[in-house]
């Protein structure tokens, strides 16, 4: 007999939730987001050389200048063999069923997430699936999924993807070459501006038989590129040839994946059901994972709402990402009876970087000295000490928490990628290592606002007696606008303010809703906004698009900062042509050094842990990978959640 069908409720990740909502932004008081799946690396450029020849009919095969496999590594060799069973952080025997409900804050209006407009409705990623797909233990290599078969030669020119016979759609039709080309065609024209950073390395893409395409690209070094192009989420071109794509759509999308939309509530509930007879259900990839018969995401109007809602017993997973709540949310009824469980669950993924983000489009913003004198009147250890509880880390590197960044002073491989531009990068980054300021917490950082004075100075601003306000030259104080998008955010933002009104300067703290936060950060406009640039252990082409000059100024990029620096460009280029795990190491060091001596934003904050609370009728594998928890890997533990209803005196069917 299978398992009851048990309804679950789980809570959403806060973190995604405002990217949804918000372009770039994150949550009040938490620390990096884990990222979402396939966000690993994004690339725009790779070498290029004739490709081989196609085969005279059908599929291509491996000849003497390429390898066909099952996978593909960024570096080094693959972890799981050909004919691999599944990945060692799922449990096979996991049993199917139950539902599942998520919890959101907001409201959505579109189920197509692929464009700059609209708010998307959470999850959507179920219902397509990629060409292959990364595991989370392993720095990037992925595996097979629509792709039975990736085909690259040695100089990574090219790759060449032989789609599995067996792929459908969830009308029953087949997934092709011309689904694929579609997609890429559409997706780098009218999708969001990062799909051209992704692929505009690609010189050529095309069929070579119904379940072959070939992607050649051009000119320069660039291993990871097949790999990007592996995250390629392929969409379906008969279904969207009667639609038009560059419309935000409440109409539930044709999909591949193993969910399908199977109900919605326009900006209150979306209802997500897991396809009986998915195509890939059975492929190693996928074994134990996927495990919910139903998914269901509610929206609730705030936070407050939402956690009083899962104290409630009305879902039972929360990703928790606030530090207050879970040092003084969590001592209820249900936690000292053991009904809830709550845990922090250890990771190794590259923590990225939270901060302040300064828009340099601004003249205000381009003088260096004026962006570390505002940096130094963050003060982090008073904010650490009395609103999180002593939780957080500091962050110091665009990389923390990983190999990637940058300590100390640098050692001869990055010495070899930044000699070549002394001159043209700060000079502290060859001679200081990088550290953010360090106060006593008591709030009095008089040392910090002291050098910051003398930083102002410099810079040709001074206070005016009369006013006691920073002027400029020409008289014109200095002000600027702190922009949010949660309330939660001000016990953090207003303190920074205080202590920058103590120079003379005037920040005004400003929170908007979701939707025009997305607009003004899509436009640029705004001065200073809480920013997140999440890493992963293999770095790439979204440095092209988080720093690159020709970024700056695509609405909706993710170049926050608005940065054109040659030297950095230069920079972002050797990381993206890398041939190797130790020059990656080097290379992505030196683009951290200069990053972090630019003081383009102000640091905050990271946790090496996720902080989990669930309702203890869930079964979790016993491996966590290095990328942290997987919740599509857990289950309905049958036994777990009929003693759960028990006693809570209700039944375990609903």
């Amino acid at each position: 007999m299978g398992p009851s069908r048990t309804t679950i409720l789980l809570a959403a990740s806060p973190a995604l939730l405002v990217v949804v909502l918000a372009g770039r932004a994150v949550r009040a008081d938490q620390a990096t987001p884990p990222p979402a799946p396939g966000a690993s690396a994004v690339a725009a450029a790779a070498a290029t050389k004739a490709p081989p020849a196609a085969p005279a009919a059908g599929a291509p095969s491996g000849t003497a200048s390429t390898s066909a496999t099952h996978g593909i590594a960024m570096h080094g060799d693959l972890k799981y063999p050909s004919g691999f069973a599944h990945f060692d952080y799922v449990n096979p025997k996991a049993p199917r069923g139950g539902r599942v409900r998520q919890a959101a804050v907001g409201t959505f209006d579109s189920f197509n997430p692929f464009l700059v407009r609209g708010n998307p409705a959470a999850g959507m990623s179920r219902i397509w699936d990629t060409l292959m797909v990364s595991s989370a233990d392993e720095p990037f290599s992925e595996y097979g999924l629509l792709a039975e078969k990736v085909e690259t030669p040695p100089d990574r020119s090219s790759v060449t993807f032989t789609l599995r016979a067996q792929a459908r759609w969830h009308d029953g039709k087949p997934v092709t070459a011309d689904d694929v080309l579609w997609s890429f065609e559409t997706l780098r024209a009218k999708g969001q501006p990062f799909y051209r950073a992704y692929w505009e390395g690609v010189a050529k893409a095309e069929k070579l038989s119904d379940r072959a395409v070939r992607f050649t690209f051009k000119p320069g070094p660039n291993r990871e590129l097949p790999l990007i192009l592996g995250q390629l989420v392929v969409l379906p071109k008969h279904w969207w040839a009667t639609r038009e794509f560059d419309k935000t759509t409440l109409e539930p999308p044709l999909g591949s994946g193993p969910y399908r939309v199977e109900s919605f509530d326009a900006g209150r509930r979306v209802v997500f059901r897991r396809v009986p007879d998915y195509w890939g259900r059975d492929l190693p990839v996928n074994v134990g994972r996927d495990n919910f018969d139903e998914v269901v995401t509610d929206y609730y109007r705030d936070d407050t709402v939402e956690l009083e809602a899962f104290k409630a017993g009305e879902y039972d997973v929360r990703p928790e990402n606030s530090s207050k709540a879970w040092a003084t949310a969590y001592d209820f009824p249900a936690v000292r009876e053991g009904l809830v469980k709550k845990e922090e669950i250890p990771h190794d993924r590259p923590a990225g970087m939270q901060a302040f983000v300064f828009n340099a489009r601004r003249p205000l913003f381009r003088d260096r000295r004026v962006r570390e004198a505002l940096g130094l009147a963050f003060d982090f250890e008073w904010s650490n000490r009395t609103l999180f509880y002593g939780q957080y880390r500091r962050s110091r590197s665009f990389f923390d928490n990983s190999e990637l960044a940058a300590t100390g002073l640098p050692g001869p491989g990055e010495l070899a990628v930044l000699e070549p531009l002394r001159g043209k990068v700060p000079d502290e980054v060859f001679t200081t290592e990088f550290r953010p300021p360090v106060t006593d917490g008591s709030g009095n950082n008089r040392d910090q606002l002291k050098r910051a004075v003398e930083l102002l100075r410099e810079a040709g601003w001074k206070v005016d007696p009369a006013t006691k306000k920073l002027v400029d030259g020409n008289g014109q104080p200095m002000r600027f606008e702190i922009l949010l998008v949660s309330p939660l955010f001000e016990r953090v933002a207003l303190p920074w303010a205080k202590n920058l009104e103590r120079l003379g300067i005037t920040a005004t703290v400003r929170t908007v809703d979701g939707a025009q936060y997305r607009r003004r950060l899509d436009d640029f406009d705004f001065d200073v906004v809480v920013g997140n640039f999440p890493q992963s252990s293999s770095p790439g082409n979204e440095q092209r698009s988080f720093w690159g000059s020709a970024f700056a100024d695509k609405p909706g990029s993710d170049n926050l900062v608005g940065l054109r620096d040659a030297a950095v460009d230069a920079l972002v280029e050797q990381v993206v042509s890398a041939p190797d795990r130790k020059s990656l190491v080097d290379r992505t060091r030196a683009l951290d050094r200069v990053l972090q001596w630019g003081h383009w934003v102000v640091p905050q904050w990271h946790s090496p842990v996720d902080r989990v609370a669930w309702w203890d009728l869930l079964g979790q594998p016993a491996k966590v990978p290095t990328q942290g928890y997987q919740l599509d890997a857990w289950w309905v533990d049958p036994a777990k959640a009929e003693a759960l209803a028990k006693r809570r005196g209700k039944s375990a069917t609903p």
